[in-house]
């Protein structure tokens, strides 16, 4: 039987972690052939052996610094030459900093600035221009946050500079409409594992969290259950099965958001 995605190329930003673990997880298992790309060093290597023991010549390792046009320009053209092809696009590399307000270190802001927002902007910028040259379509996932709709004090950086990664995401799917790539977002609240990966996002945010609330790490993972509807415990697994929605086009959608939260009627959009 035909894999939903038979012959496709994906490329995957931010990936060795516990949400891009996921996403090329479910990815590989429905055909496409994955490029996972992380900044380099054995963090990336280790996660291109994992996928490869996965799904053994499916995937490949890729440096990309998504804050570098040049790299970003240059990692997409090697995987032009190698594959001939480029189908899918999921952006998912972002940072995170806890800090309120007035206790903000505007450095640090900048930073999440340049990973969050000009990183976006960069991919789709480049990515776009590529698929729109080649005439052949594609699609292209924005890794959002149930912040946007919702955000947290002491999480401002992070909220804010989502909320401009979402909005130039959907600004692409007006622009990039008419050449059949469509553009969706995917907002999951917290995700702390997947397999042997963490995310390196809770890894950070988990402490201030902890601390917060008095909380033990298993504690805190409880209390993201309880919060949701459903009482469910969001994984990596379940942030792939979405872009898996998106990108096997199964109904005719652009511009639109998937939450992955188990429920929160707080981050409902209004």
């Amino acid at each position: 039987m035909t894999k939903l995605l038979t012959n496709k190329v994906a490329l995957i930003t931010g990936a060795a972690g516990a949400i891009g673990y996921g996403i090329c997880e479910v990815l590989l298992e429905n055909g496409a052939t994955v490029v996972a790309t992380d900044l380099a060093g054995e963090k990336l290597d280790g996660f291109a052996n994992d996928l490869d023991v996965l799904a053994p010549g499916q995937s490949i390792g890729l440096p990309m610094d998504v804050t570098n046009p040049a790299a970003v320009g240059a990692a997409l053209d090697q995987v032009y030459a190698k594959y001939n092809r480029l189908d899918i696009v999921v952006h998912n590399a972002g940072i995170a900093y806890v800090s309120k307000i007035v206790d903000m270190d505007v450095e640090r802001f900048q930073l999440l600035e340049k990973v969050n927002v000009d990183g976006t902007l960069i991919v789709l910028k480049e990515a776009g221009r590529r698929m729109i040259d080649r005439g052949a379509g594609g699609d292209i996932v924005i890794m959002s946050t149930k912040n946007v709709p919702s955000p947290s004090a002491g999480f401002g950086a992070y909220s804010a500079t989502k909320a401009a990664c979402h909005q130039l995401g959907r600004i692409a799917s007006l622009e990039f409409a008419p050449h059949d790539i469509r553009v969706n977002m995917v907002a999951p609240d917290a995700v702390f594992a997947e397999g042997k990966y963490k995310s390196g996002l809770w890894d950070l945010v988990g402490q201030d969290r902890m601390k917060a609330r008095g909380q033990t790490e298993a504690e805190l993972h409880e209390y993201y259950r309880n919060r949701n509807l459903l009482k469910a415990s969001v994984t990596g697994r379940h942030v792939g099965n979405a872009v898996l929605y998106f990108v096997s086009r199964q109904s005719p959608t652009t511009g639109a958001t998937i939450p992955v939260d188990g429920g929160l009627p707080d981050a409902t959009p209004r």
